[in-house]
């Protein structure tokens, strides 16, 4: 299992980043987790997004998932025809108010594109090699850690969180995380994010031997917030950037 990261920003991408998205690789199935504004063109650097195998989107923030507009171009468009509809797993009722900002015309398009599969709590679900479970975590309401598997490899990404019991126990077991990391620390507990420091501590907690802190605000300072969660988590540590590559065992 790979996992490559297409944007790491939180809410807004400072330059030369973009926002929540990132590709999971196992065996020949490449799945995009999350789809947030400049996450297409960094996805086209590494594949054609035409050969996706599913998109997952997990919450209504527009961070998350403002780039499925110019994918549905991308599918209807493609330069053979039309590419079959994408499997789309995202909350239950988001798709219709992702829609809703659309002419009734474009609003049609987009369901063209893709083929809408909602996520229920805890119920798994197969794409290709790989077995993913979506886990509530306490954000907005509905939001979904993503719990990927495929053999021995576990990774868990947090999506948005606050720190706490419903994120641990998506956490648990998994050897790399992927975990939000948006607030400074002067920040903790002000808004439903972690700190870098409560994502290592989270990381500690749920045994997982990587720790990759991911959805950063664009002013905070990336080595320091690596230093930080370095002194509170004894594994590997990554401060997440654009195509960065990480393999899962």
């Amino acid at each position: 299992m790979r996992l490559t990261v297409l944007g790491s920003a939180a809410s807004y991408p400072d330059a030369g980043r973009a926002c929540a998205g990132y590709l999971l690789e196992v065996g020949s199935t490449r799945v995009l987790m999350d789809c947030g504004n400049g996450v297409l063109s960094n996805l086209g650097r590494v594949m054609d997004p035409t050969h996706l195998d599913a998109v997952l989107i997990t919450h209504a923030h527009v961070d998350h998932f403002a780039d499925l507009y110019a994918l549905q171009a991308a599918l209807r468009y493609a330069p053979d025809g039309p590419a079959a509809p994408l499997p789309l797993h995202l909350p239950d009722g988001l798709f219709g108010r992702i829609g809703a900002v659309l002419t009734e015309h474009g609003a049609r398009e987009l369901a063209e594109a893709f083929d809408v599969r909602p996520l229920v709590a805890g119920v798994a679900f197969t794409v290709g090699d790989v077995r993913i479970t979506p886990v509530p975590v306490d954000h907005v309401d509905p939001t979904y850690a993503l719990v990927a598997e495929s053999g021995s490899a576990r990774l868990c990404y947090t999506s948005d969180t606050r720190t706490g019991p419903a994120v641990l126990a998506a956490a648990r077991g998994a050897s790399v995380l992927l975990a939000e990391a948006t607030l400074p620390p002067a920040f903790e507990n002000r808004a439903p994010h972690m700190t870098p420091g409560q994502a290592a501590d989270l990381a500690t907690e749920a045994g997982a031997s990587t720790l990759v802190l991911t959805h950063l605000w664009p002013t905070v300072d990336r080595a320091e917030a690596g230093r930080i969660a370095r002194e509170r988590f004894h594994g590997r540590v990554i401060v997440a950037d654009e195509l960065t590559s990480i393999d899962v065992d």
